[in-house]
């Protein structure tokens, strides 16, 4: 199964509540660090909600 590396690029200060809460759900806190996920529509969603905070890359 393929999984999503995501890592946070941008700050969250100035992004909306909700934006913040969605990084928090991915388990990031702070800029460069990142998290691995299962590729899974519930985290696509997210990181689609969200793309000018995150870089996705696919990992094995």
């Amino acid at each position: 199964m393929a999984r999503l590396k995501i890592t946070q690029v941008r700050s969250v200060i100035g992004a909306k509540p909700q934006h913040r809460a969605t990084l928090r759900t991915l388990g990031l806190r702070k800029i460069r660090q990142s998290v691995v996920k299962d590729d899974r529509p519930e985290f696509r969603g997210m990181v689609r909600s969200i793309p000018h905070l995150v870089e996705v890359e696919e990992v094995e």
